[in-house]
């Protein structure tokens, strides 16, 4: 159940209605089964508090919906029916999640156990080409997606798409910038094909450190999550919830300056992150071309003990930790999760950013193993899409098309 079992934090105010009622109580049911299914009815009462019969209704609507199952279970031995368990439908209602990276394009499909049962990725060379252009490629991968899924039983109930830019909490649908890419305010609904499948956008960094906090057991409850392609991005998640920022900007760690006179930015300022520790700048100082996949080439190249790709790692960790320095003392988080290209290259980066951080975090206690490697790497931003979806789903299972009257 990956992706799904973390619940998002916070607590909602009681229902104003017995409609609010039903609702508050259909997600708690659906709750119950995801965190702890396979489930009995009678076990979900025991779960839940509610009582049987309320638990029975709940059951029968979820079952309407699509959004649960329910089998026999195995013989038991003991005398009478055999039992019967209540799971998350593996067929059914389904998160479409979307990626548009600088080099690539990607596509998920999770069913609502959060388990991915479609993947799609192609390379492709997205910055500068016209925004319209990348998005009808996107929307086509989207599809294909789509019917992988319905041919599993799969019925894409919302879709997400992450963007390597800012995307401002008002208007919703814009993504108001995204430099690697060329964009400035684009609205997905001018350039999407189908008017019924534009996708919600949202920063991929943000999904990437969503993504990891739901998957993740025990995962700290504040943390900042840093990860890199052709940019820097950060998301900070604090006492379990994204942090957005006034206007949805938060997280523009690759224009931190880290050294103020020092080289210029595509930005405008000096001295940014993205200069030192962008994956630009670390193929240029290894002496390395771009290449398809260059994150991939600097691994081979660091693995393989090349001196001037170890040096060139090691001088993006020591820029990257002086940067999170800030974020640290600034903060106060948990944890630091190296996500994206930088939990690729964990192996090398880890090292000098422990040794930064070790030297200038001084005000507060602070351990090496406070800095990780997120497990999900390059496949974060999208899975945190598609599961986004399924979350709002078990969320608020009425988001399903109701059953059929009897």
């Amino acid at each position: 159940m990956a992706g799904i079992g973390r619940a998002s934090g916070g607590v909602e105010a009681a229902p104003a209605s017995q409609q609010g009622m039903r609702r508050q109580n259909l997600a708690v049911v659906i709750g119950a089964v995801a965190a702890h299914g396979p489930l009995s009815r009678a076990d979900v009462a025991g779960h839940t508090g509610l009582t049987r019969p309320a638990v029975s209704s709940m059951v029968d609507e979820l079952i309407g919906r699509g959004a649960l199952t329910e089998t026999e279970t195995a013989p038991s031995g003991r005398v009478g029916r055999p039992g019967r368990a209540l799971a998350l439908n593996d067929r059914g209602p389904a998160g479409l999640g979307l990626e548009i990276g600088v080099t690539h394009l990607a596509a998920c499909v999770v069913d609502l156990r959060g388990e991915p049962r479609v993947w799609r990725r192609v390379e492709r060379a997205n910055a500068g080409r016209p925004a319209g252009q990348v998005l009808a490629e996107a929307a086509a991968l989207g599809a294909e997606a789509e019917s992988g899924a319905a041919a599993l039983g799969l019925r894409v109930e919302g879709r997400v798409l992450a963007v390597p830019g800012v995307v401002p909490n008002e208007p919703r649908g814009l993504v108001e910038r995204a430099p690697n890419l060329g964009w400035h305010a684009v609205r997905l609904a001018d350039h999407w094909p189908d008017p019924d499948t534009v996708p919600d956008p949202e920063n991929e960094a943000n999904l990437g450190a969503l993504a990891e906090y739901w998957h993740t057991e025990q995962a700290a409850q504040t943390f900042v999550h840093v990860s890199a392609e052709a940019g820097i991005g950060a998301a900070l998640v604090i006492d379990g919830q994204l942090f957005r920022g006034a206007r949805g900007f938060a997280g523009e760690l690759g224009h931190l300056p880290v050294h103020p006179e020092g080289a210029p930015c595509a930005c405008g300022a000096r001295g940014c992150l993205e200069q030192y520790a962008g994956e630009a700048a670390v193929l240029r100082e290894a002496g390395l071309a771009d290449v398809a996949d260059p994150v991939a080439l600097l691994a081979e190249r660091a693995g393989a003990g090349d001196a001037a790709t170890l040096r060139a790692l090691d001088r993006a960790g020591r820029a990257l930790g002086l940067a999170l320095t800030s974020a640290v003392n600034l903060i106060d988080p948990d944890a630091l999760v190296l996500g994206g290209a930088y939990a690729e290259l964990a192996d090398w980066l880890l090292p000098p950013v422990r040794a930064e951080l070790a030297a200038r975090v001084t005000v507060r206690p602070w351990t090496p193993e406070a800095v990780r490697r997120s497990a999900l790497g390059r496949r974060g931003p999208v899975l945190g899409a598609a599961w986004s979806t399924v979350r709002q789903i078990i969320a608020d299972p009425t988001r399903l098309p109701a059953p059929p009257a009897p």
